[in-house]
């Protein structure tokens, strides 16, 4: 089918609710129109969660060389824990398998095997190990994959990203600085045209101090690295504005009037993003050479394993990136043409 694509998926940590999620998405087999699902983790994991749930999945281990055409999840079989796996407990055996699967899903994302990667949520405390000392998929996606990662949370009703997003807050004024502000507002823009097809991007800029730092009463940090730089790039013909008051942005509704907003730090684009699209937004990590989406959710240990998760995110975090696979394919041949691939000259 034209628009088809590979799919990978890890299963993130497997006491939380992602597997549950993966397997009641797939029960509606219009999905397999869209997708060629791969799960990377143990289908014997897969089948018990499958049973416990009662559910209809049909598993198949994937072969290499070999795409199935019949609707059923193909499995890239990852040993099963010798320790049990229980549903809700943070354990450091469930944080093992989760990167064990992240990792395989990231390689073979790396090397083609899959158009894109989705990724259930893991707990960032027990995936912790040698192997992974990251705060989360987006850190860890930026050392394996190319690019400059930029977390950027999308729906349909408003888009946000971050200039800073897992570090401390009180380290965020020390990283915000001209040369990342600018750069943030670039890999966003570009983001925008490659990824959404918005050929003129406008962009909002969040203040990082209350009042925008009420001329320097509340800090200088918007006087004199965000507004000279904003004046700088409006200047030059692109469409960014601010910095805004965050506090009064959303509940002014001023979100509306962009495409994009771009906030200083996590809590301050997260918290109106979540209250105002949780359970349908997405997290997409922008700026790589390879595509990566997350519902925008996490493990809920308080409800897994009792059949109460809901799947609206990832599965809108499933046709996002098939959504951003079809663009950044379309454009590929412009791209060539414009490099002079392919015998065309351009000079």
């Amino acid at each position: 089918m034209l628009g088809k694509i590979k799919l990978g998926i890890s299963i993130g940590d497997p006491n939380g609710i992602g597997i549950e999620i993966i397997l009641k998405i797939f029960e509606d087999r219009r999905l397999f129109e869209f997708f060629t699902p791969l799960i990377f983790g143990p289908i014997k994991l897969l089948e018990n969660q499958k049973k416990h749930f009662r559910l209809n999945s049909n598993f198949v281990l994937k072969k290499k060389n070999h795409q199935s055409i019949k609707p059923q999840l193909e499995v890239f079989d990852l040993p099963m824990p010798n320790a049990k796996l229980v549903f809700g407990e943070a354990s450091k055996t469930a944080g093992a398998l989760a990167f064990e699967s992240l990792k395989s899903a990231t390689h073979a994302l790396k090397k083609g095997e899959i158009d894109a990667l989705v990724t259930a949520p893991i707990n960032k405390e027990t995936i912790q190990s040698e192997d992974f000392k990251f705060p989360g998929h987006t850190d860890y996606l930026a050392k394996e994959l190319e690019g400059n990662s930029l977390m950027f949370m999308v729906s349909d009703m408003l888009k946000v990203a971050l200039v800073s997003d897992h570090i401390a807050v009180k380290e965020v004024s020390t990283v915000l600085t001209s040369e990342r502000l600018k750069e943030k507002i670039q890999q966003l823009e570009n983001s925008l045209q490659q990824d959404f097809n918005i050929s003129r991007p406008k962009i909002a800029v969040l203040g990082l101090n209350p009042h925008t730092g009420d001329k320097g009463v509340i800090g200088k940090e918007d006087d004199e690295v965000t507004r000279p730089l904003l004046k700088e790039l409006s200047g030059a013909g692109h469409l960014v504005y601010g910095p805004y008051a965050a506090d009064s942005f959303f509940g002014n509704q001023t979100h509306h009037q962009f495409d994009a907003i771009l906030a200083i730090y996590h809590d301050q684009g997260l918290i109106p993003f979540k209250t105002l699209t949780f359970g349908e937004g997405v997290n997409f990590t922008a700026g790589l050479s390879k595509i990566r989406t997350s519902p925008d959710h996490g493990t809920a240990f308080e409800i897994a394993g009792k059949g109460e998760a809901q799947t609206e995110s990832f599965r809108n975090a499933m046709f996002l990136a098939r959504s951003i696979y079809l663009n950044r394919k379309e454009k590929k041949p412009l791209v060539d043409i414009i490099k002079g691939k392919n015998g065309i000259r351009t000079s």
